[in-house]
């Protein structure tokens, strides 16, 4: 008889225990024991017991609860910092077993170093190589059947490959200034007297604005700078009888993308244009922010390069007509997300200035927007571009961020951006998107490191569950919601940028889980593939031109402590599409007057003054300087969230 005592003792156990936690987590009537668990995310069933009090429940610090039977409730954005943490606190569930976060992050070996570094470099090659074998000319590589990509002439109406290839031979185009990164001076001049023997935009091809400017345009100025000018930041690496042909074709690009700006009332571009003719007699008066107010940065330093005002005029326009439009509730602006690219967000129409939907954000339509702001103002120096960017940031910390106030103090749920209604704040949905991965390191930029280190570590924790980013994450129900990844890198974007603000080993460890991913998951037999599907890995026959333009730069970049450009004396920024550009008096230099003063009441009005030519980081206090970026709590918290353990 005494497995029968053993068996309801066991019994008697579990059901003590399991009355325990009911209680301790708040779910009984009127018992609490101090703990603040988040049971949100897939918990749908204990989810109805908190909607019963949703009239008596005090709004706090948890993003993870707020999802209501009827649409999403409004949350605070933060709790105060250096609150004491309750006795209870059910962060003290994640301390168990925080030596390993230590253990595995906080050191990182030259030789380990060194290997990284030519496991990128070989990355690069593989699929360059492969390109120019068995692509160039065409557009792009498909690395699966080992062949070219070109427009899709037989179906104009596909633009998830129309708005991108323009037959201009866009991978070798857009991965110049990688070559020069890697050191391969012989390589870059090869590729670009390709480029000024094989290229011509006089083509029957109808392209969208945005991506033809931030993949050709920039690509072409970017690598015509660095030829030109020896001081930045690769020495000199011009060759004989180079005559300027990369900025003249810079220029006809440009040129032709003009008539994207004309015959619009608000002075927002249309999104498309024909390369020969202009604008398709059926173009659409849509477009999202993104592609409309992310110009300013490649046709402002055209414009200054050549001395003609009408690139960055036109651009600078249209970011100004953008930013009338924002919500004078709450300062933020319309976005656009795709799904299929089917508009499931926030849309302006050119000629009206009426936004078509209501959702803000930080990711797709809306990224490179706030990302131009600062860039254009560290670039050129006009105090307009850093009040419109200071004046959004404070919008977004307002209206967007959900989580403790503090990355490392503090109880509560980590900081996590979320999608609201731009005219009330009010929580949307429930999905982030991989492309909100690039916000840490503009963070980083503007000096708040602290934000910086919490968004990107919730996002390495869905890469480290996924082995890659999916292009939307379910934070609710911890799962994806779209399901490819087709090499964006906008994760490996910020872990650059928060090493070299950091230098902390941890973000080597980033970088590695993110190759050793890539090779193990993508590599196909010339290339590397899309992924079709982050969970069984199914690949899509399809290598994005940025893979080599930008995951594979800030890859290398990341492992490569003696590149030149960590050396130079010389300071320089990325464009949105990784190009790189030198911070130069000359683009703080304009020959002419302003053709377009701000018109009043356009900006908002700032106290602040502008960024320094010094640093602007906000100082972590000391005590907040950890062997990890984030504490290990924290990180076992977020590990958590979404679903590791």
């Amino acid at each position: 008889m005494q497995w029968r005592s053993i068996v309801v003792g066991l019994v008697v156990l579990r059901l003590s225990v399991s009355c325990v936690l009911w209680l301790a987590f708040g779910l009984g009537s009127n018992v609490s024991w101090g703990f603040n668990f988040p049971l949100g995310f897939n918990l749908h069933k204990l989810d109805l017991l908190f909607r019963e009090e949703k009239e008596t429940e005090a709004r706090g610090n948890s993003w993870s609860q707020r999802i209501r039977e009827h649409g999403y409730e409004e949350t605070t954005s933060c709790n105060k910092a250096g609150v004491q943490s309750p006795k209870g606190s059910y962060l003290n569930l994640f301390d168990a077993n925080k030596d390993e976060y230590v253990r595995r992050y906080s050191s990182f070996p030259d030789t380990l170093r060194a290997k990284m570094k030519e496991m990128a470099k070989d990355m690069f090659y593989f699929g360059y190589d492969n390109y120019m074998k068995y692509a160039f000319p065409e557009d792009e590589l498909n690395p699966i059947d080992c062949e070219g990509r070109g427009p899709d002439v037989l179906n104009p109406s596909n633009i998830n490959i129309n708005d991108v290839l323009g037959n201009y031979s866009l991978t070798l185009i857009d991965t110049l200034d990688t070559l020069l990164v890697l050191g391969n001076v012989t390589e870059f001049h090869r590729a670009v007297k390709l480029v000024i023997d094989t290229v011509s935009f006089d083509k029957d091809s109808t392209v969208q604005v945005f991506e033809a400017n931030i993949r050709i345009l920039g690509s072409l100025i970017s690598a015509h700078i660095l030829l030109t000018d020896p001081k930045h930041p690769f020495g000199k690496v011009d060759f004989e009888g180079y005559d300027n042909e990369l900025l003249h074709l810079a220029h006809d690009l440009a040129v032709r993308l003009l008539p994207a700006f004309e015959n619009t009332s608000t002075g927002i571009p249309y999104p498309r244009v024909n390369l020969k003719s202009g604008v398709p007699h059926d173009s659409i008066n849509e477009t999202c922010t993104a592609g409309a107010g992310s110009l300013l940065v490649e046709f402002g330093i055209l414009s200054r390069l050549i001395g003609d005002s009408t690139f960055e005029w036109v651009a600078r326009r249209a970011v100004r007509a953008l930013w009338s439009l924002r919500s004078n509730e709450t300062g933020l602006l319309g976005k656009y997300s795709l799904e299929l690219f089917i508009s499931t967000g926030n849309v302006v129409n050119i000629q009206t200035g009426k936004w078509v939907g209501k959702q803000s954000g930080l990711g797709a339509g809306m990224d490179s927007f706030y990302e131009y702001l600062l860039k254009s103002y560290i670039l050129f120096g006009e105090k307009e571009d850093f009040q419109m960017f200071q004046a959004a940031y404070q919008s977004i910390q307002n209206h967007l961020r959900r989580g403790r106030e503090s990355c490392n103090e503090g109880e509560g749920d980590p900081p996590l951006y979320v999608n609201v209604n731009m005219f009330s704040g009010e929580i949307m949905n429930t999905w982030i998107d991989s492309l909100q991965a690039f916000f840490p390191g503009l963070q980083v930029l503007n000096g708040d490191v602290d934000n910086a280190i919490c968004l990107h570590a919730f996002y390495y924790a869905i890469w480290k569950r996924f082995g890659a980013l999916p292009e939307r994450y379910n934070w609710q129900l911890q799962a994806p919601d779209v399901l490819f990844y087709p090499l964006r890198p906008e994760l490996v974007e910020s872990t650059y940028l928060l090493y070299q603000a950091t230098k902390n080993p941890f973000y080597l460890h980033v970088g590695m889980d993110i190759l050793q991913s890539l090779e193990k998951n993508a590599k196909v037999r010339c290339g590397y593939a899309t992924l079709h599907h982050v969970v069984d890995k199914s690949k899509e026959d399809r290598m994005e031109s940025f893979f080599l333009s930008e995951t594979c730069k800030y890859l290398f970049l990341l492992f490569d402590e003696d590149n030149p450009l960590h050396k130079s004396d010389n300071k320089y920024i990325f464009t949105t599409e990784g190009h790189v550009v030198p911070i130069d008096k000359r683009f703080r230099e304009k020959q002419w007057s302003d053709l377009f003063p701000c018109e009043e009441g356009a900006l908002a009005t700032t106290e602040q003054s502008p960024l320094s030519n010094t640093s602007n980081c906000i100082k972590i206090p000391e005590e907040q300087r950890f062997a990890l970026p984030l504490k290990s709590v924290y990180m076992r918290q977020i590990d958590h969230m979404v679903g590791l353990f």
